[in-house]
């Protein structure tokens, strides 16, 4: 029974890993307004999540951090930039914030499991999660490691006038990110509602079980 449970969970992170790929070599993935690009890599992100918990979060994290680094050479006009001033902050700016969506993700829907028994509502609240911390920590990162760069403070004057961080962050993601977070929240949850009809997702817990 472990044996089938595991290959199961190896299958499935498998699978939200090819689906990653395909979006980030792909049109499907990116869809591209100037300097940034309204992703949907986050919805594997948090399919893992609700199906792995915080561990397959944070491995298909690590694969969406990989997919935006490999960017950096060609394939993104301001990761080329930001690796140009500095590869290892690259490095961090790229697998941390996509890491940690995962695993915070992961944990947030094994408390949603427990305390909602609706599968289709976990699963929106997760991949709405996902897309929201992607953003958050992508930009924190983004201003903290980067942000008296010259390719940011370039964007900074453009955007923000005066030098307002809180100005720029909001003009910098702006409807990319409402975008992103709809996306997210809405396939998550039907894709996750699916697959917890399929048993491929375990169900929300009964109040009789998540009081034993």
């Amino acid at each position: 029974m472990k044996s089938q449970k595991k290959i199961k969970s190896l299958v499935l992170l498998g699978l939200m890993a090819a689906v990653l790929m395909v979006l980030a070599y792909t049109p499907l993935g990116y869809l591209n307004i100037g300097p940034l690009a309204v992703t949907f890599n986050t919805i594997p992100v948090a399919i893992a999540a609700v199906a792995l918990g915080p561990v397959g979060g944070a491995i298909i994290g690590g694969v969406f951090g990989l997919t935006s680094f490999l960017q950096c050479f060609g394939g993104s006009a301001l990761g080329t930039a930001l690796f140009a001033v500095n590869p290892a902050f690259t490095v961090v700016q790229c697998f941390v914030p996509r890491i940690l969506d995962g695993l915070l993700v992961g944990l947030i829907a094994n408390v949603m499991r427990k305390h909602c028994r609706n599968s289709l509502v976990n699963s929106a609240v997760s991949g709405f999660c996902a897309a929201f911390f992607n953003t958050l920590f992508y930009m924190t990162s983004l201003i903290v490691l980067f942000g008296n760069s010259k390719p940011i403070m370039g964007y900074r004057e453009t955007l923000a006038p005066g030098k307002n961080v809180f100005l720029f962050v909001c003009t910098f993601v702006g409807i990319n990110a409402v975008a992103e977070w709809i996306s997210s929240t809405l396939v998550t949850g039907a894709v996750g509602a699916a697959l917890t009809k399929a048993r491929l997702v375990p169900a929300p817990k009964s109040k009789a079980a998540a009081a034993e």
